[in-house]
């Protein structure tokens, strides 16, 4: 029989001798083997001691972004939600009453923003179809949770810190990649 892989092995089918009955070859490989592995790097880190490095294109926690002013950027256009393949995103629009100049930085707004992190695929689809670079994927992780609820992050829960009122919590918030973005444009 030909095969087209020359991965098969003839199966050896002479008695096992004294020393092969014993195992101790296979078990002395087995212990050399372990030998190795104790003097190599460990791979394991100490979180949240310690951190490892990301990749620049690592996606996390998703972020709706402010202004310089702190007013919100979002002004409920729907492309993000448009864009997410796996419908995670939801929102409604609610109108900029007066006085509210402060809050808003167009009429529209968003009233309700949520993202059921259960469905979403971290793409960064949504992060790229918004015209007013009001959401991105920020550098830290997505949290764990012990019930679903828990997994739907609403507005409050992904606004980043106010710039004027909380300056050091918004530049740690902003990361590295957001940093990058705002001096591009």
């Amino acid at each position: 029989m030909q095969t087209l892989t020359n991965r098969a092995k003839p199966v050896d089918r002479r008695p096992m001798t004294l020393a092969e009955r014993l195992y101790v070859v296979n078990i002395f490989k087995g212990m050399m083997i372990t030998l190795r592995h104790m003097f190599k790097k460990k791979a394991t880190i100490q979180y949240p001691e310690q951190q490892r490095p990301f990749s620049p294109v690592f996606r996390g926690l998703h972020v709706l972004n402010r202004d310089e002013q702190g007013r919100e950027r979002c002004t409920a256009c729907g492309l993000c939600a448009v864009a997410c393949p796996a419908e995670a995103i939801t929102m409604e629009a609610a109108e900029r009453k007066p006085g509210e100049e402060h809050l808003y930085r167009e009429e529209k707004y968003a009233a309700k923003y949520e993202i059921n992190m259960l469905r979403c695929i971290f793409c960064g689809l949504c992060e790229e179809a918004c015209p007013k670079d009001a959401i991105y994927l920020s550098e830290t992780f997505a949290r764990s949770n012990y019930k679903r609820e828990g997994l739907i992050y609403k507005k409050q829960d992904l606004l980043i810190p106010h710039p004027i009122e909380q300056p050091e919590e918004y530049r740690k918030a902003l990361g590295n990649r957001a940093k990058q973005k705002q001096s591009a444009n």
